[in-house]
């Protein structure tokens, strides 16, 4: 039986080689380098989830669940899962720039407080660098309630693209 609460997927706008996590009321967690994992990075409070293309749309799935699930046993090159909080319980996916045509589930759906994401990417090294007209990149990111605050962890890395971003 799965504990998802709830499933949501759109396409989310990309400039700069990057979508952000964010919440209005309050920093998501503390500063993490890009060279940590090159996948999630956080920068002034901000979730960071870092792209390959430099500009496009890149296709998103957003799973809740009510207590950690299994990483998605896909053909997955890149998977972080890092902490996050959420002050004002809206915690969510937003384009760095521009709005999504359609709003994906809020992460802190059980309301304010702290959350793990887990992050799972594949394609980074299909347009690296490009603003390619078509979706060359899939994300997954699932949500729970967490207790606590713990180090963000690698479970996969194996794309070049995020290879290059550690060596930075």
């Amino acid at each position: 039986m799965s504990d998802e609460v709830e499933r949501g997927r759109g396409n989310v706008p990309v400039q700069y080689h990057q979508f952000d996590i964010t919440d209005e009321d309050g920093a998501t967690g503390p500063d993490l380098e890009r060279q940590h994992n090159g996948l999630v990075r956080v920068a002034d409070g901000v979730t960071v989830i870092m792209t390959g293309i430099h500009t496009g749309d890149v296709d998103v799935t957003v799973t809740l669940h009510e207590s950690e699930p299994a990483p998605d046993e896909g053909d997955w090159q890149d998977i972080v899962e890092i902490s996050a909080h959420s002050a004002s319980g809206e915690l969510m996916v937003r384009g760095m720039m521009d709005d999504l045509d359609e709003e994906l589930p809020v992460l802190s759906f059980n309301g304010p407080g702290h959350y793990r994401l887990r992050v799972h990417a594949r394609g980074r090294d299909r347009a690296a660098d490009l603003a390619p007209d078509e979706v060359t990149e899939w994300y997954l990111i699932q949500a729970w309630p967490a207790a606590t605050v713990t180090e963000a962890t690698v479970i996969r890395q194996t794309d070049g693209y995020g290879a290059s971003v550690r060596a930075r």
